[in-house]
Protein backbone atom coordinates (compact mmCIF):
# COMPACT_ATOMS: atom_id res chain seq x y z
CA UNK A 1 0.00 0.00 0.00
CA UNK A 2 1.49 3.31 -0.85
CA UNK A 3 1.59 5.85 1.17
CA UNK A 4 0.45 9.34 0.56
CA UNK A 5 3.53 11.16 0.56
CA UNK A 6 5.76 9.08 -0.97
CA UNK A 7 3.17 9.52 -4.46
CA UNK A 8 5.42 9.71 -7.18
CA UNK A 9 5.23 12.65 -9.44
CA UNK A 10 4.03 13.02 -13.12
CA UNK A 11 6.61 13.68 -15.83
CA UNK A 12 5.56 17.27 -16.11
CA UNK A 13 6.94 18.23 -12.94
CA UNK A 14 10.22 16.61 -14.49
CA UNK A 15 10.77 18.60 -17.59
CA UNK A 16 14.05 17.28 -18.57
CA UNK A 17 12.44 13.65 -19.40
CA UNK A 18 10.81 15.43 -22.44
CA UNK A 19 12.51 15.09 -25.40
CA UNK A 20 12.36 18.00 -28.41
CA UNK A 21 9.27 15.84 -30.03
CA UNK A 22 7.44 15.94 -26.95
CA UNK A 23 8.11 12.15 -26.02
CA UNK A 24 8.66 11.45 -22.35
CA UNK A 25 10.49 8.45 -21.05
CA UNK A 26 12.27 6.98 -18.31
CA UNK A 27 15.88 8.71 -18.82
CA UNK A 28 16.25 12.85 -19.11
CA UNK A 29 16.27 13.48 -22.26
CA UNK A 30 19.99 14.62 -22.44
CA UNK A 31 21.39 10.77 -21.88
CA UNK A 32 22.86 9.20 -24.53
CA UNK A 33 20.38 6.83 -25.34
CA UNK A 34 17.53 9.09 -26.55
CA UNK A 35 19.54 11.30 -28.68
CA UNK A 36 19.21 11.21 -32.24
CA UNK A 37 21.84 9.60 -34.16
CA UNK A 38 23.96 11.86 -35.80
CA UNK A 39 24.28 12.36 -39.95
CA UNK A 40 25.71 9.60 -40.84
CA UNK A 41 24.53 6.74 -38.81
CA UNK A 42 24.13 3.32 -39.83
CA UNK A 43 20.69 1.98 -38.86
CA UNK A 44 20.87 -1.25 -40.34
CA UNK A 45 20.59 -3.04 -43.83
CA UNK A 46 18.57 -0.79 -46.53
CA UNK A 47 14.56 -2.12 -47.64
CA UNK A 48 15.60 -5.38 -49.93
CA UNK A 49 19.04 -5.90 -48.47
CA UNK A 50 20.05 -9.18 -47.70
CA UNK A 51 20.89 -9.91 -44.08
CA UNK A 52 23.81 -11.60 -43.13
CA UNK A 53 23.19 -15.11 -41.61
CA UNK A 54 22.60 -15.25 -38.27
CA UNK A 55 20.83 -17.98 -35.71
CA UNK A 56 18.89 -17.40 -32.68
CA UNK A 57 17.13 -19.34 -30.22
CA UNK A 58 13.13 -18.92 -29.66
CA UNK A 59 11.02 -19.12 -26.74
CA UNK A 60 10.99 -22.62 -26.53
CA UNK A 61 14.92 -23.00 -26.73
CA UNK A 62 15.12 -24.28 -30.49
CA UNK A 63 17.72 -22.93 -32.62
CA UNK A 64 16.67 -20.56 -35.67
CA UNK A 65 18.61 -19.95 -38.59
CA UNK A 66 17.43 -17.09 -40.82
CA UNK A 67 17.92 -18.33 -44.33
CA UNK A 68 17.89 -21.80 -43.47
CA UNK A 69 15.05 -22.25 -41.72
CA UNK A 70 12.53 -19.65 -44.13
CA UNK A 71 13.42 -21.50 -47.33
CA UNK A 72 12.14 -19.42 -50.26
CA UNK A 73 9.81 -17.35 -47.88
CA UNK A 74 10.54 -13.62 -47.39
CA UNK A 75 11.24 -12.78 -43.65
CA UNK A 76 10.63 -8.99 -42.26
CA UNK A 77 13.51 -8.48 -39.29
CA UNK A 78 12.32 -5.50 -37.37
CA UNK A 79 15.50 -3.15 -35.55
CA UNK A 80 15.37 -0.81 -32.95
CA UNK A 81 16.88 1.83 -32.84
CA UNK A 82 17.14 2.18 -28.92
CA UNK A 83 15.52 0.68 -25.70
CA UNK A 84 16.11 1.10 -22.08
CA UNK A 85 15.38 -2.17 -20.50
Amino acid sequence: MAREDAAVKPYDEYPEYRDEFGLVGPLPASDGQRRVPEEGFFTGPEIGERLPGFALRSASGEKIDLHEDRGRSKAAVVFFRSAVW
